[in-house]
């Protein structure tokens, strides 16, 4: 089992961890730590990169308990210093935070649930199990950016399986055992595996780009944070 150093620091930047084995693979080499900060690909967000020594991590996944790390190069056994990309780690953290945001009040407002998530390199979208309006979007969308505003602190829950009957949350997946949960003030409670910010203020600004219909529900195109500001500076120069 990897010890997973993103459930301890959602903001470690660099570490040093033990190379304990190296593998050739189709993309170049898999290798294991006994220790990490890269997360990997899952729920529905895409995988950190950054480098293990002179590696450089192209891609994570996890399998059975244990964190796998591709890399160009083959790193030797032992200890190495490896460093993250943080600055699109941060930024998958401002987005992964305002879709939980959003989902949560979409939740509480429409009793719709997410049943969809993508958080990739270029976009960010989610689905809802019900059909939604451009004004009931616009009404979301003010509320989630009040919710940013308001500086709300998250926090993270390992409950037990006899704690988790009394805690009222979203879920896509039925599960009982190791559930983490993230908790948004009043505003959301989901289990989810992906690192977030500490407060709501980080986010920075929710922005609801576009929607369509979707299999009987709605999916919907959003940015947030640093990636709202790049959207807003491009399309200030279009008009311009």
């Amino acid at each position: 089992m990897t010890r997973k150093l993103y459930y301890e620091d959602a903001y470690i930047k660099d570490f040093v961890a033990e190379v304990i084995s190296v593998e050739p693979c189709d993309r170049g080499y898999d290798v294991v730590l006994d220790k990490t900060a890269f997360f990997p690909e899952e729920g529905g967000q895409s995988a950190d990169t950054g480098r293990i020594g002179d590696a450089n991590v192209i891609h994570v996944y996890e399998r059975d308990g244990v964190v796998h790390h591709i890399t160009d190069k083959a790193p030797s056994i032992g200890d190495k210093h490896c460093v993250i990309n943080f600055d699109d780690r941060f930024v998958k953290m401002q987005c992964h935070t305002a879709e939980h945001i959003l989902c949560g009040i979409i939740h509480s407002l429409f009793g719709l649930d997410n049943v969809g998530f993508h958080l990739g390199e270029d976009e960010v979208t989610f689905d809802v199990s019900g059909v939604l309006d451009r004004e009931a979007l616009d009404r979301v969308e003010l509320l989630a950016n009040e919710a940013v505003f308001a500086n709300l602190q998250i926090e993270t829950i390992f409950p037990t399986p006899e704690e988790l009957p009394s805690i009222e949350y979203r879920a896509k997946l039925d599960i009982t055992e190791g559930v983490r949960l993230v908790k948004i003030g009043e505003v959301d409670t989901c289990a989810c595996c992906a690192p977030h910010v500490s407060y709501t203020g980080e986010v920075g600004l929710i922005k609801i780009l576009d929607f369509m219909k979707h299999r009987g529900g709605t999916r919907i195109w959003m940015v947030a944070g640093r990636r709202a500001l790049a959207d807003y500076k491009a399309r200030y120069e279009n008009i311009k």
